[in-house]
């Protein structure tokens, strides 16, 4: 199945590639270091024992970030190897981690074939391959064999997402085999990976919970509501393509009893900002871009969260969050930040991604799943008139998010016996 595979992935390769080329008109990041995901590198680590973690993208890094800087601490004669898929990724760390210097560099994870797996691990020589969350390449796994112990950390695995997986079979059973160690979220997530064979699954908990908000993020997001006014603030967070639209014109047709709020709408991908905008000018909304806000103030309808790494201060900057990509079947997105910051968070009714984590806020008080656009909107003006329900909410919120944390300090202790 393997051999099958690596066949696939090479007659693939150009279609890979002018996809890749084509994306970067819209997104120029993917058209920069693009050699690397071929397995061709300039950066080497001599001197440096190197553990690598891998983070595909923008949610994986941010939830990498207290994992690394225990790592960081705890391994003071080694270098951090941060490798990405998407340029959203990428970015995010490099903002993240600026903090760590030298310490820390970053790369593309090459194309899961033999011969750039393998020009890729002999270029950095890492001590230990740390996979984040989902991330599992079978040649990538097969190429670490017993020279490098793979670790899966902060996993979790979904009963859509098993379903797919075991359409693969032996190929995907095989990886599982060649996990070394599996961090994983919930005793469900567990038991779905233990299915693909890994013969050490432990449960962490989610290193999610464990994220400490910056301080300059928190003053960001005062600044910004300085900016605002007394205006209330709805924020739609991390919203995926269709669900603005939905969003928008559920808010069109809302009667506000108390005037309308200030809607914040902060896209998932940043390539998607210009058309958001236009979906916000199409119905008629006046419109201020976070990009233009130092110039102009907020005196508009709409705000559009154009910028990267500030999702922290846009939920400190609201009253309430609806954390998107839940609204369609999209699976939904972490809610743990919101909640961590004491608001009251709305979610929509798909949210397989993050199940647990959904219904234990929601069992815990401090989130709210509604059916459609329209409920999102109603439940967001009764929360908005209310301050008392609405603290009361986001203080059930944080309790929650501080329960859970310490999943860091423990999936650190298990790597201890791979790291040498």
């Amino acid at each position: 199945m393997r051999t099958f595979y690596s066949v696939m992935w090479y007659l693939a390769l150009p279609l890979v590639l002018l996809r890749l080329w084509w994306r970067g008109m819209k997104e120029p990041g993917y058209r920069q270091h693009w050699r690397e995901r071929l397995g061709f590198y300039r950066e080497r680590a001599p001197g440096w024992h190197t553990i690598w973690v891998h983070a595909v993208s923008v949610g994986e890094t941010r939830a990498a970030e207290p994992l690394i800087d225990a790592l960081v601490e705890a391994y003071p004669d080694s270098r951090i190897l941060l490798t990405h898929m998407t340029p959203t990724g990428r970015a995010t760390g490099k903002v993240l981690f600026a903090k760590h210097g030298e310490r820390l560099i970053q790369a593309y994870l090459p194309y899961d074939t033999v011969a750039m797996v393998n020009r890729f691990i002999r270029q950095f020589t890492p001590r230990i391959c740390i996979l984040m969350e989902t991330e599992v390449w079978p040649n990538l796994i097969a190429a670490c064999g017993e020279r490098i112990p793979v670790a899966l950390v902060n996993a979790r695995l979904s009963e859509r997402s098993l379903r797919r997986g075991q359409r693969f079979g032996k190929l995907m059973t095989e990886a599982g085999r060649g996990i070394a160690l599996v961090g994983a979220q919930t005793e469900a997530d567990a038991a779905r990976l233990r299915s693909f064979g890994a013969p050490k699954v432990e449960v962490t908990g989610s290193i999610k919970f464990d994220v400490v908000v910056p301080a300059a993020a928190l003053a960001s997001g005062a600044w910004l509501r300085t900016q605002i006014g007394a205006r209330p603030v709805l924020l739609c967070a991390s919203t995926r393509d269709g669900e603005e639209a939905l969003i928008l014109d559920a808010f069109k047709a809302m009667a506000w009893p108390h005037g309308a709020p200030l809607l914040m709408i902060v896209p998932r991908h940043p390539q998607r900002f210009d058309d958001v905008a236009a979906l916000v000018k199409e119905r008629g909304f006046s419109l201020r871009r976070r990009s233009g806000i130092a110039e102009h103030g907020v005196d508009a309808q709409v705000m559009l969260g154009d910028s990267m790494g500030e999702m922290f201060a846009y939920y400190a900057a609201c009253d309430v969050a609806f954390v998107g990509g839940s609204l369609l079947p999209l699976g939904g997105q972490n809610l743990i930040e919101p909640c961590a910051l004491g608001k009251p968070v709305l979610v929509g009714p798909h949210t397989f991604n993050f199940a647990l984590a959904t219904d234990d806020a929601i069992a815990a008080g401090g989130a709210i799943r509604v059916p459609d656009a329209t409920a999102l909107l109603s439940e967001a003006a009764r929360l908005l008139s209310d301050p008392e329900a609405r603290a009361a909410m986001g203080a059930q919120a944080a309790a929650y998010a501080q329960r859970h944390r310490g999943a860091t300090a423990r999936t650190v202790g298990l790597l201890r016996r791979l790291i040498y």
